[in-house]
């Protein structure tokens, strides 16, 4: 989740602790460090369910159709999130079409970086996809300096060399490696980072009322949905679906064992992402950093074993040397 998506949450709740330390006592102050523990708790509960149920790549070997796959995706959450906004759990938020307006290229940022993850998870191996997507940072740091003319310290772009060399390292060998799933993984690179550059430039003052982070992220992916269904529907088409669930029923799966494996890949994707959103909206950006560090880590060892995909000893090494510098770059940049 882009540190930029979350700065006015965290101006919010750094205001919030501040009252919370001042007028509410060591008990409020508990409360609060419980509720980040859990959010942090069920991200990662998510994330393991995530890899180790791989639903989606799983769903995406049995119907090679990754577009239609990251449409159900997108659509997953939104019924939920219109449950909770129908029934007053959670407050709907209020935005005149100017805010749509200033959230779409963020929308389309975000969009970006679903559907190229899903269609680089559907050429190659789920590991491989997380090793290239652990060059995130590079990108990041060339386009801020391009379109913000933003620029880091000396020793924030020495950490981008190790970044750099990994992920070359870790491709070298790679078994599994095919220029779609790496092409589609760097598409995601550079619509995530588009994403926080527009997030940075276009929502800096907030954007209508009651977008808290959970609200910002289901806005962000109806919009991404409503965008990507017509080209889902071109790309592949029904007849295309058909006939790749009828490949599938042949195959020996169940039209039934489809539709779960696809609803609950859906299901984790949203959740997992919106106790993100939560979860990273409460801490510092350091805390941030480690915890998408280690989450990455654990993704790319879950699925290894869970698909028993081979991965050599190079591709260890490059991506052991990616990530640590992913990392190092996050706390450099601090």
């Amino acid at each position: 989740v882009p540190a930029s998506l979350l700065a006015p949450a965290r101006s919010r709740q750094s205001t919030t602790a501040r009252a919370v330390a001042t007028s509410g006592g060591e008990d409020s102050s508990m409360m609060e460090t419980l509720k980040t523990g859990s959010f942090f708790a069920l991200w990662y509960l998510f994330n393991i369910g995530r890899a180790r149920g791989a639903f989606s790549r799983k769903a995406l070997n049995a119907m090679p159709l990754p577009w239609t796959l990251a449409t159900v995706q997108l659509f997953a959450g939104i019924p939920y999130v219109a449950l909770l906004w129908a029934t007053g759990l959670r407050k709907a938020p209020k935005l005149s079409t100017d805010n749509v307006k200033t959230l779409f290229p963020v929308a389309m940022g975000h969009l970006g970086t679903h559907i190229g993850a899903v269609i680089s998870l559907g050429a190659g191996a789920v590991s491989f996809t997380h090793i290239i997507k652990a060059s995130e940072p590079v990108v990041s740091a060339a386009l801020s300096a391009v379109m913000l003319k933003a620029y880091y310290s000396p020793i924030t772009y020495l950490t981008l060399l190790p970044i750099v060399g990994g992920v070359g390292l870790a491709s070298l060998k790679e078994l599994s490696f095919t220029w779609l799933g790496f092409a589609a993984a760097m598409l995601s690179n550079v619509s995530s980072a588009l994403r926080g550059i527009l997030a940075k430039k276009t929502m800096g003052g907030g954007v209508g009322e009651n977008m808290n982070e959970t609200n910002l992220y289901a806005v962000l992916t109806i919009i991404a949905f409503a965008v990507l269904l017509p080209v889902s529907l071109c790309v592949e088409t029904p007849a295309a679906v058909g006939s790749a669930i009828d490949a599938a029923v042949a195959a020996g799966h169940t039209k039934k064992d489809l539709a779960v494996l696809s609803a609950l890949s859906g299901a984790y994707y949203y959740l997992y992402n919106e106790v993100a959103f939560l979860a990273l909206g409460r801490v510092n950006p350091v805390t941030h950093a480690v915890g998408n560090t280690i989450k990455r880590v654990v993704i790319i060892i879950a699925s290894v074993i869970a698909f028993n995909t081979p991965i050599s000893t190079l591709g260890v090494v490059g991506s052991s040397i990616a990530i640590t510098g992913t990392l190092l770059y996050s706390l450099a940049k601090q």
